[in-house]
């Protein structure tokens, strides 16, 4: 197994430093050893206090984990003051790692410094030169040259001028410039914009760190820069669009969530298997509509119908009662994922969702059975059949942006050439399977079911 060396301080909200370069190193398939530099009182509402590491300490650990074990890559982070600066640049010029990462932690978000003034001076003539990718924000990088950075080109500006001071590659993050994001890679003669999407990500406390660490992990596995960088940006992507509102401010960024969605495909397939026989074993085929019924699951994190398992062909209704024409697949219905996905928007949890027939007098049933009930509008009669049945998610989305608690069903109402649906909604497909069953035995005991 390669490893990375992380040199860094320590966070106790485990959002970003060596905590959160330890997860991210695990996840990439790298061992990650560690030097500390700084105790940090923290949490998510900013930095109390910093406590640096006595430099000897730093030195100490430094030759130990480099005496002892092979280190194919070195990510740096806060290195709190120029004494610590100085013997972390000593070490790295006798033991010569391949890939060193630097990114330059300056200061905390909340403003709070992490770096004194004169290590910022010793940060940049000792070991910039030593760096193979600098990974810089834009507020860093204005710092860092003294120019002002308020767009693309002044990010591009800015990491050719950083460049020059000794580093291979530079990656300057645009994330806090206004506009699309756009990363600037360059090693002083070429320069390349990346773009990214701009994520609402309130809980984005360690992107930073994340970056870097992938990017070192990447490099330790022989992947060339451009595949590494690719890598990382990808990774905080999504660890940013599925950031943890932990704490009572800015919460961490959740490197983990594309893993856990890929971990737990295997499982989504089997929860629908046993749900959809138990529907068989209760003969639900009343139920069924004209148009047949499908049960979805989505996996963790989902992302869109790739992500949200069904039953290809629907599940049929016979004389034989219930069939599945084949085992659940991924994106096998872009309607019921189109359901589910629009209802994770809201809540989080319900992650299941299952179309049946819709039944008269099922708003006066419900609340017997425990059961909340949300209602869709009608779409407009001017639109074509296929429009309404698109527009489908949002009405959906509509319905439920009104707040208040998840709801366990919801009716579409019908119209000309659009049959109406019941949507049952679950946390799983055993959730779902119990809500069909509760209703089907209840309807049918009203006299409801022909």
């Amino acid at each position: 197994m390669k490893t990375v060396l992380i040199i860094a301080g320590s966070d106790p909200g485990a959002g970003a430093g060596l905590q959160q370069d330890l997860k991210v190193a695990t996840l990439l398939g790298v061992y990650g050893l560690t030097v500390v530099t700084a105790l940090t009182v923290q949490n998510s509402l900013g930095v109390q206090t910093v406590h640096p590491v006595a430099p000897e300490v730093v030195d100490a650990q430094l030759n130990a984990v480099f005496s002892d074990f092979p280190v194919a890559a070195v990510k740096v982070g806060m290195l709190a003051t120029a004494e610590i600066v100085r013997v972390v640049a000593q070490r790295l010029k006798e033991f010569n790692p391949q890939y060193l990462v630097v990114d330059p932690v300056l200061a905390a978000s909340s403003g709070a410094a992490l770096l004194d003034p004169p290590g910022i001076v010793f940060l940049k003539e000792e070991i910039f030169p030593l760096t193979y990718l600098l990974t810089p924000n834009a507020p860093e990088a204005a710092l860092l040259t003294g120019m002002e950075v308020n767009t693309a080109q002044d990010l591009e500006e800015a990491a050719r001028r950083l460049q020059q001071m000794g580093p291979e590659w530079v990656l300057a993050k645009g994330g806090h410039l206004p506009g699309e994001p756009v990363d600037v890679l360059t090693d002083g003669i070429n320069a390349y914009h990346l773009h990214s999407p701009r994520l609402d990500a309130l809980h984005n406390h360690g992107s930073g760190c994340a970056l870097a660490t992938a990017c070192a992990a990447g490099l330790a596995q022989g992947l060339a820069l451009p595949e590494a960088i690719n890598q990382a940006r990808a990774l905080v992507t999504q660890a940013l669009r599925w950031g943890l509102p932990l704490g009572s401010g800015k919460g961490p960024v959740n490197p983990y969530a594309p893993f856990a969605r890929d971990a737990a495909r295997n499982q989504v397939l089997e929860s629908l298997k046993i749900a959809a026989a138990r529907l068989q074993q209760e003969e639900i085929s009343p139920l069924i509509p004209e148009v047949m019924s499908n049960l979805g699951y989505a996996a963790p994190y989902a992302e869109g119908p790739q992500d949200v398992a069904a039953f290809p062909g629907r599940l049929v209704k016979s004389p034989q009662g219930l069939l599945l024409p084949a085992p659940p697949a991924f994106g096998a219905s872009r309607h019921i994922a189109a359901i589910i996905l629009a209802v994770l928007d809201h809540y989080p949890h319900l992650r299941s969702a299952m179309n049946i027939r819709y039944f008269p007098g099922l708003e006066e049933i419900a609340p017997l059975l425990s059961l909340k009930v949300a209602v869709m509008e009608l779409p407009p009669e001017s639109l074509e059949i296929k429009d309404r049945e698109r527009n489908l998610a949002g009405r959906l989305a509509a319905v439920l942006k009104t707040g208040g608690p998840p709801p366990d069903l919801i009716p579409a109402p019908g119209g000309w050439g659009l049959e109406p649906m019941l949507y049952v909604l679950g946390p799983d497909p055993q959730a779902v399977a119990e809500k069909v069953v509760v209703l089907k035995n209840a309807l049918s005991a009203a006299g409801r079911l022909l």
